[in-house]
C-alpha cells in the first residue's frame, strides 16, 4: 500500500468518525420548546434591565441629574448593564453554549451540525441575527414556534440550533 493510499484510508476513517459524532449528537438532543426559549430570553433581559433599573434608583437617591454623583452612578450602571449583556450573549455562549437564561431553562445553543458554538457563530447570532429578527417586527423570533427544527431567523442566519438534552442534563463548561 502506498503512502498516498494510506493517507486516503486515514482521511476516510476520520470523516467517518466525525460523522458518527455528529449523528450521536443529533440523537441526544431534542428541539427546544418555544415556551422555554421565551422563558430563557425573559431571564436574560430581566438580568440586564434589573441592573439598569437598580442604577437608576440609586442615582435618583443620590440626586439624579442635579448631582455629579447621581450622573456617575447612572453611567456606571449603564456600563455594568452593557458588560452583563456582552458577557451573557457573547462570552458565555462561546465557552458553555448557554446564556444565563438558557442555562436556567436547561437549553443549549450549538451549531446545526452538532459542533460546539464558536465565537463567530455566537457573535453573528446575537448581533446581526437578533437585529434582523427584531426588524421583522419580532416574526424572526416567532419563526421558532412554527419551524419543524425549532430554528428562529437568527438561528438560520448563524447556522445554529437551540436544543434540550434528553435526560435533562445541564450544560457544562467545556
Amino acid at each position: 500500500m502506498t503512502a498516498e493510499m494510506e493517507a486516503r484510508v486515514a482521511q476516510r476513517k476520520q470523516e467517518q468518525a466525525r460523522g458518527r459524532v455528529v449523528v450521536e449528537a443529533r440523537r441526544r438532543r431534542v428541539r427546544a420548546p418555544f415556551s422555554l426559549r421565551c422563558g430563557a430570553l425573559l431571564v436574560d433581559y430581566t438580568l440586564a434591565v434589573s441592573i439598569s433599573a437598580f442604577a437608576t434608583l440609586l442615582a435618583r437617591t443620590l440626586g439624579g441629574s442635579i448631582s455629579l454623583t447621581g450622573e456617575a452612578t447612572l453611567g456606571i450602571g449603564y456600563l455594568l448593564s452593557l458588560g452583563a449583556l456582552l458577557l451573557n450573549f457573547l462570552v458565555l455562549p462561546v465557552f458553555t453554549g448557554t446564556t444565563v437564561g438558557k442555562w436556567a431553562t436547561g437549553l443549549r445553543i450549538e451549531r446545526h451540525s452538532g459542533e460546539p458554538l464558536g465565537f463567530g457563530h455566537a457573535t453573528l447570532r446575537h448581533t446581526l441575527g437578533y437585529l434582523v429578527s427584531l426588524l421583522t417586527f419580532g416574526f424572526g423570533f416567532l419563526l421558532a414556534a412554527f419551524d419543524a427544527e425549532g430554528r428562529a431567523l437568527h438561528d438560520r442566519i448563524a447556522g445554529t440550533v437551540v436544543v434540550r438534552d434528553l435526560g435533562g442534563e445541564r450544560p457544562r463548561m467545556r
